[in-house]
């Protein structure tokens, strides 16, 4: 995953919690800033450390290179991880299963930061449903995550989602607070804006590569906060903050135990 946390993250477009964040958070440079991720696919897993600058400076993250970094979980199994440059260290062993609480200890600069994230049980991700609609003659897409949820209430996703290969991401998350153990009723917003060179513009024949993410209520309230507040700064009305790290002493980033599945669907 590309640094979508960052003290400028880049992500989100479009509208509601489907964006592509291009966010300045709260001038707190020199932090510690932890990207950590470990899912129930075959590792390497990696964890990216870097230090946070002000808003105002160039996007560039200063890697932190001497940083001690443990993975472990409720089983015993536990690794030190690699440094593999560019800030991120990596597993060579270590293995990612549902249901396993994941405990990151990280030893850098004379200070210790820990996070904890429980693996959720894997949800079946069946397909993707296409729709569009018209907008003053545009065409615009949707596509909906074909998944039934589980009966007990608690299950909680993040959608990963490209075009073509375009590295840019888009991100939305869902709930089962509303549609409890019933398919899933709510679509993806596809990128429809192409006004500057940077931005995506879905059309016809566009590949839409989509990635669905049973994360742990921490990580929600960390991406759910992180969607809202990429309407804010500058003409938002609000000061610019930074999302609640699951990550201890005062550290930037989150750290995410989480299943994955893929699907890709050609816009028709």
């Amino acid at each position: 995953m590309k640094n979508i946390f960052l003290i400028i993250l880049s992500l989100f477009l479009v509208t509601s919690c489907e964006k592509e964040i291009d966010l300045d958070l709260e001038d707190q440079s020199g932090q510690i800033v932890i990207e950590g991720n470990i899912t129930d696919q075959a590792g390497p897993y990696f964890v990216k450390i870097t230090k946070s600058v002000a808003f105002t400076q160039a996007n560039q993250y200063p890697a932190v290179t001497n940083a001690q970094v443990i993975l472990s979980d409720n089983t015993g199994q536990t690794e030190t991880l690699q440094y593999a440059g560019n800030g991120n260290y990596k597993t060579s062993t270590f293995v990612g299963q549902p249901g396993r609480i994941y405990t990151l200890t990280i030893n850098a600069e004379g200070k210790q930061y820990t996070a904890q994230s429980t693996m959720p049980q894997a949800v079946s991700f069946d397909g993707l449903e296409q729709d569009s609609f018209l907008v003053a003659g545009q065409t615009s897409y949707t596509l909906l995550p074909l998944f039934t949820d589980p009966a007990t209430l608690g299950n909680r996703y993040l959608f990963v989602y490209t075009v073509n290969s375009n590295p840019k991401k888009f991100f939305s998350e869902f709930s089962d607070n509303v549609n409890n153990g019933l398919p899933n009723q709510r679509p993806l917003l596809l990128p429809n804006d192409d006004s500057n060179a940077n931005d995506i513009k879905v059309v016809a024949g566009d590949v839409i590569h989509v990635e669905m993410q049973c994360i742990d209520d921490k990580v929600y309230t960390y991406y759910s906060a992180l969607l809202q507040l990429s309407g804010s700064g500058p003409g938002g009305g609000i000061t610019p903050a930074n999302p609640p790290s699951n990550i201890s002493n005062g550290a930037l980033g989150y750290f995410s135990a989480h299943t994955v599945r893929t699907r890709t669907a050609v816009i028709q």
